[in-house]
């Protein structure tokens, strides 16, 4: 690895070790995003080993969300249920290359995403313990 591709490294470390539980939920969302938006691209190119890639990461990342749910929340449970919904999805589409399963699934991360994302924006305005408890249903700790 070269000088350069080692200080990335560094920083990305860097930059997702000290971000706010919210803004981790936040880069997971776009992730996902960016895995889906490729895998669409490699399944129209019928380039399976790539689709079969982008679709397993954005399955990873669903599973991430699934596994810090902080379950007191009703909304976690919910929460729960659509990420379920959507990894039984991009298994589909993935054994498919269906790419309407995969944009189905991309519409939903979106809607979350921009949910949080002003969630977030709101409650960072008013105080901080109101963010730490909206960011906590989310994401444990």
């Amino acid at each position: 690895m070269s000088v350069n591709a080692r200080a990335y490294q560094q920083y990305r470390n860097s930059v997702v070790e000290t971000a706010s539980p919210g803004r981790l939920l936040l880069m997971l969302y776009n992730a996902a995003i960016r895995n889906l938006d490729a895998a669409h691209r490699a399944i129209e190119d019928q380039n399976t080993v790539q689709a079969n890639d982008c679709l397993l990461k954005a399955q990873d990342i669903l599973l991430e969300l699934m596994s810090t749910l902080d379950m007191e929340y009703e909304i976690a449970k919910q929460l729960l249920s659509l990420y379920d919904y959507m990894y039984r999805q991009l298994i589909q589409a993935n054994v498919k290359k269906d790419v309407e399963l995969v944009d189905e699934v991309r519409g939903f991360l979106v809607e979350l995403r921009d949910t949080w994302q002003e969630a977030i924006k709101r409650n960072v305005s008013t105080s901080t313990s109101n963010a730490d408890k909206t960011q906590r249903v989310c994401v444990k700790g």
